[in-house]
Parts: C-alpha cells; sequence; structure tokens
C-alpha cells in the first residue's frame, strides 16, 4: 500500500473514532427525557379497575405531554418504596390508592419530604385520630349515594317478581373496615328501611377478607342460619362481593328465580353478564375508571403546571348496568370497542 493510501486510512479511521466520541459525549449531556412524570400507584395493579384507570390517566398524558409512572404497591412499605423511586426519577406528584387507608399520614409525610404533590384517589386517608384526612386532595366515590342506587335497583327488582316481604330477606355482604365499604352498605340499609323493609329481614355477613372466597364464606353462614327464607336480595361493598354471595346460594338451590344481587364496580361483572344462562348476578353500579384515571391525571398535571391546586374532595356516582345494557354502557364509556 502507497504511503498516501495508508494516510488516507488512518485518518478516516481517526476521523470516525472522534466523530464517534462527540457523539456518545453529546448523549450523555442531553437529558434521557424532558417530559413531565406523573405517577399513578395503585393497590391491586392486576384488578381491572386499576388497569382502566391507568388506561384513561395515559389518555390525559397523550393531550398534555405527560408521562404516567404506573407503579402497583400492595403494601406500606412498597408504597413509601414507590414515592422514593417517582422522586428519583424526577417525577413532580403521583395519585395514589393506597393498600391501607391507615398508611395517610406516613404518605402525606414522604411525599412533603419528597417535594412531590398528591392527590389520593378511590379510598381516602384515615389520620391518626381516625377520621378522613380533609386536607389532602381526594377523588373519590359518592358510596352513599351509589348505595343507595343499589337499594332501588333490588326493591324495584322485588316489586317485578312480586315476591311477599314474608319471604324475602337482604344478605349484606359488609367489609367495615374500609369507610368506603361501610358508606355503600350503610346506603344501601338506610335506603331499605326508608322504604319500609322490615328492619328483623335485614341481615348482616361479614367478610374476614374483601374477595369472592371471603363473601363465599359469609354468605354460606348467613344461609346456615337463616335456611327457611325463600328469596334473597343481596348488596356488598363490590362484585366480588355480591358475586361470593350468589355462588353460595347457587350452591344451595338458589337461582335467578329466587336471588337479586346488585353489585358495585361493574367491571368484575361483564364476565357474569356474559355467560349463556342467567344468574342471580342481576347488575352492577358501574363506576367511572374514566373521571378516576383521567380526571385525576388532569387535576394533577394542571396543579403542577398551573399551580392551582384542585378541590378537596370531588366525588363521581354510577351508572346501573345488566345483561340488556351493559354492552352499550361500556363502549360509551370508553371500556370497550
Amino acid at each position: 500500500m502507497k504511503l498516501s493510501s495508508r494516510f488516507l486510512t488512518v485518518f478516516a479511521l481517526l476521523s470516525a473514532l472522534t466523530a464517534g466520541i462527540m457523539f456518545l459525549a453529546s448523549c450523555a449531556n442531553k437529558p434521557a427525557s424532558n417530559k413531565l412524570k406523573i405517577g399513578f400507584i395503585v393497590k391491586q395493579p392486576e384488578e381491572p379497575w386499576f388497569q382502566y384507570e391507568w388506561k384513561f390517566a395515559d389518555l390525559a398524558g397523550e393531550k398534555y405531554g405527560f408521562e404516567t409512572v404506573k407503579i402497583g404497591a400492595a403494601d406500606g412499605e412498597k408504597v413509601l418504596s414507590a414515592i422514593d423511586n417517582l422522586a428519583a426519577s424526577g417525577a413532580k406528584g403521583f395519585i395514589i390508592c393506597t393498600p391501607d387507608v391507615r398508611l395517610g399520614p406516613a404518605i402525606v409525610e414522604k411525599a412533603k419530604s419528597a417535594g412531590l404533590k398528591l392527590i389520593a384517589v378511590d379510598d381516602r386517608f384515615i389520620g391518626a385520630d381516625k377520621k378522613p384526612m380533609e386536607d389532602v386532595c381526594y377523588l373519590g366515590i359518592s358510596a352513599r349515594k351509589i348505595g343507595e342506587n343499589v337499594e332501588k335497583t333490588l326493591a324495584d327488582e322485588m316489586k317485578k317478581r312480586g315476591w311477599a316481604a314474608a319471604d324475602t330477606a337482604v344478605c349484606v355482604i359488609s367489609f367495615d373496615e374500609l369507610d368506603t365499604a361501610r358508606e355503600r352498605t350503610s346506603g344501601a340499609i338506610d335506603g331499605l328501611l326508608a322504604s319500609g323493609f322490615d328492619k328483623k329481614m335485614i341481615f348482616n355477613a361479614p367478610q374476614k377478607t374483601s374477595d369472592i372466597p371471603g363473601a363465599f364464606d359469609a354468605a354460606n353462614v348467613l344461609l346456615t342460619q337463616h335456611a327457611k327464607i325463600k328469596n334473597w336480595l343481596v348488596c356488598g361493598m363490590n362484585d366480588n362481593a355480591v358475586l361470593g354471595a350468589i355462588r353460595a346460594m347457587e350452591g344451595r338451590g338458589f337461582t335467578a328465580k329466587n336471588s337479586v344481587g346488585v353489585g358495585i364496580n361493574g367491571t368484575e361483572a361483564v364476565a357474569e353478564f356474559e355467560k349463556k344462562d342467567s344468574t342471580g348476578f342481576y347488575g352492577s353500579m358501574l363506576l367511572s375508571a374514566r373521571e378516576h384515571g383521567y380526571k385525576t391525571a388532569e387535576m394533577m398535571y394542571n396543579w403542577i403546571t398551573t399551580g392551582k391546586e384542585p378541590e378537596k374532595d370531588t366525588r363521581t356516582t354510577g351508572i346501573l348496568i345488566t345483561r340488556d345494557n351493559f354492552v352499550s354502557v361500556l363502549k360509551e364509556q370508553g371500556l370497550t370497542k
């Protein structure tokens, strides 16, 4: 090879190497992303409700140009760790459905020390005095109103079926450890009493665990104690509470002809509605995951970018879905295509 050729080859290699070093240096000095980050922490990320909340928070992010950092945290340790991680990543605020409302004071203190804005969603924080922490921005459900709507639906179905009051009882699957749950069931009970339902025919079945097996066990105990009841109305804090009770009743011969259950949430009810044969699970009050996901994310974005703090207490209500209308309602709510 001639000297000039060797020189050109070495020069080309050095030029390429220099360009590469300059490129890497520019990348190192460039921030990974200038996009605003907002955290969204939920207690049960596997549940459809929380997945929908995340979905609609992402839609708000697409509109306003921020990134939703989605984190599942099933206990207090994971919640506090998630807040640390959000602060380290440069997030400016976060929305949270806490796994335990009693964690409220610790979450507030952690958020303050990390310089993060905070909105509680779904479940309201409880302070050391065992009262709601009204100074924390909160978007939740009008639990009592939804419970009253459940009561109205149950009463209407009882009337349509011509059930005699003497033959009909109410199974209330309760979970009083959670304030929201207690408000929902007490709203339904108070509505029934106001409509003239006999208090002696309203029976409480407390859950040990807030899931279908917990409701199933609670209902089984109640059904054993009151084996002579011909017709049952069922309510609880959510769809799973009612589904568990309906499953227990099916095991004792009750069908859609002599049992009526109305849940709350809606998302867990769809699989039941899609069954070929009707069951005692009649309907559900569909809560607005769109409002809880999109609205809270939008509120947080505006708070961070404009300084406008959200209202301290914002509430949503529900829409009754049944086998007859669930397809159209879910589509209207953006939950299906």
